[in-house]
């Protein structure tokens, strides 16, 4: 499968996935996302400023070529994605959390991502390519992150009973349906990756594990409880890879593989990084007696 047409079938998949969290949410699980709002605003902290100065940081130290620098700046840019959602879903995080981060970064994420995306392009390669702000992508963004989850919800409001017997089916669709497409894009482009996977891949590892670490550990830090903190981890340790490469490859866009590179190779490593540190927040959880309000 080519890596554009990875990039066409990604929203259906990610469809899917919204689709299965939404059949395990109920309204009640959105009313008690406002009263955490330390964990929102310490999450959207992280997100929008710590981590882009520690993926600099990474860059430099790393002295990348200037093309894969500014694509790590773009990554450390993009919003959470979906993805957060489910692993927060399998590792006993808060679901509605997630989708309200998400939703919110999204929005952010139109003001932010060119600014970051810009200065670095300005930066590095000191060239006049830059991206505007692209709300027709933001957009496309809530109709897959709102949608789904609406009609999930929906059904399990009116048929509770037939919402929880296919809710595991629609989980491991979920799983197998990302995964498929995910690889599909990375093969589109595995010659690129085989050439710059020495360069780059140590340093989008590092910041995958850091993405993770400070997710978790800030909000804990701050007094936010478990179940909220492994929530932040997620959004927070698992980028929108997706869009990522969609703004480096596409021809309107900034139309370099290499820029796309370090999110192609995020989004391969992201899998396995999270359900790691997914297990063992979760042991964390289990040893817990005691959680803190957020």
């Amino acid at each position: 499968m080519s890596s554009g047409l990875a990039i066409v079938l990604f929203p259906v998949a990610l469809g899917i996935v919204m689709l299965g969290l939404g059949l395990t949410l109920t309204i009640e699980d959105f009313r008690r996302v406002v009263t955490y709002p330390r964990a929102v605003l310490i999450s959207l902290a992280c997100q929008m400023v710590l981590l882009p100065a520690i993926c600099l940081g990474l860059v430099l130290l790393a002295d990348l070529p200037p093309e894969l620098a500014v694509g790590m700046m773009l990554l450390a840019a993009s919003p959470g994605g979906s993805t957060a959602s489910l692993y927060s879903h399998l590792f006993r995080g808060n679901v509605a959390l997630n989708v309200t981060l998400t939703a919110i970064n999204s929005v952010l994420a139109l003001f932010t991502l060119p600014l970051i995306v810009n200065s670095s392009i300005a930066g590095f390669i000191g060239s006049d390519t830059s991206i505007g702000l692209q709300f027709d992508k933001v957009l496309q963004v809530f109709a897959i992150v709102l949608i789904p989850v609406a009609v999930g919800m929906t059904v399990r409001g009116r048929f509770p009973a037939f919402a929880e017997r296919i809710q595991r089916t629609v989980k491991i669709a979920s799983v197998v349906v990302l995964v498929f497409v995910l690889t599909g894009a990375v093969i589109g482009i595995k010659d690129e990756i085989a050439e710059t996977i020495g360069a780059v891949g140590v340093t989008v590892l590092l910041f995958n594990i850091a993405s993770l670490l400070i997710g978790y550990a800030v909000p804990r830090l701050a007094r936010v409880a478990h179940r909220e903190s492994v929530a932040s981890s997620f959004e927070i340790g698992l980028h929108n890879a997706t869009l990522a490469i969609t703004i480096g490859l596409s021809p309107t866009l900034l139309n370099s593989s290499e820029i796309a590179l370090p999110s192609a190779i995020y989004g391969t490593l992201m899998f396995a990084t999270a359900a790691v540190f997914g297990f063992i927040t979760a042991r964390r959880g289990r040893r817990t007696s005691e959680d803190l309000p957020a």
